[in-house]
């Protein structure tokens, strides 16, 4: 069951510097929401905080919180590892595991959980995913063969596929097409439509035209000078921000004159 976000006074640091400051903002269930910025000024730093993938860089913290239906995901109790199978991430890279089939890569977190499948269930699991991702028509007939002899597109697709097996609430994508081809990004791109009818998306992309086809709502980051933490600059319906931004650096973005 897809779930909002609400993201309260985050300060996100690695170590004593300060990375990001104070970011607001309400990410609704079922929609796309895109965060959009110059390089350095912290999209992914929040994107990762989302499901405490940041804690893995030794030093870096948070302050403030992120609620995922009225539930802190930061609260004492909270094991970071059970708020990743809740918010699933798909990197920039395509990144299937090299030495397993393309079945074994779809089943990879199911398995990391230590759930006991019936072979039925496996099988079940990797053709409603691989159908999720829209690659099983083409890959039903090699699902022993290594994921990595897929194209890049595929394997960007399988890694959704992997991502959705373990049926998170929420999917973060960090730039998921800045490595893919036209065709392959298209493919991508379609998914991510059908895909936010079941799961609440947010995805960083540096590509303006693909923020405006793809997500509902939009976050402007910025850094407010050089050495200065990032920040959320403005948040509005993609519609409004790509056409009349309430903030005169989000129109400068958008527009092209920076960035």
């Amino acid at each position: 069951m897809a779930k909002s976000i609400e993201v309260s006074n985050l300060d996100i640091y690695y170590g004593d510097f300060l990375a990001v400051q104070n970011v607001n903002v309400h990410i609704k269930a079922k929609s796309v929401t895109a965060f959009i910025g110059p390089s350095g000024c912290g999209k992914s730093t929040v994107l990762r905080s989302l499901n405490r993938m940041h804690e893995v860089i030794p030093g870096a913290r948070v302050s403030g919180d992120v609620q995922v239906d009225g539930q802190s995901l930061y609260a004492p109790h909270v094991d970071p590892v059970a708020v990743r199978r809740q918010i699933g991430m798909v990197f920039q890279r395509p990144n299937p595991f090299p030495t397993m089939s393309i079945y074994e890569n779809v089943l990879a977190g199911n398995r990391l959980n230590s759930k006991k499948m019936s072979k039925d269930d496996a099988d079940d699991i990797v053709e409603r995913s691989l159908r999720g991702a829209n690659l099983w028509n083409e890959v039903k007939d090699r699902l022993g063969k290594p994921g990595m002899g897929l194209s890049g597109g595929q394997q960007q697709r399988l890694c959704i596929a992997r991502a959705i097996a373990v049926e998170p609430e929420v999917l973060l994508m960090d730039e998921p097409c800045s490595a893919l081809d036209p065709i392959s990004t298209s493919a991508v791109e379609d998914l991510i439509h059908e895909l936010k009818s079941e799961y609440t998306i947010v995805i960083v992309t540096h590509n303006m035209q693909q923020a405006a086809r793809v997500s509902d709502d939009t976050g402007f980051f910025n850094l407010k000078a050089v050495g200065e933490p990032g920040q959320l600059v403005e948040f509005n319906p993609t519609a409004k921000m790509f056409s009349n931004p309430d903030n005169e650096a989000t129109e400068a973005y958008v527009s092209g004159r920076f960035g």
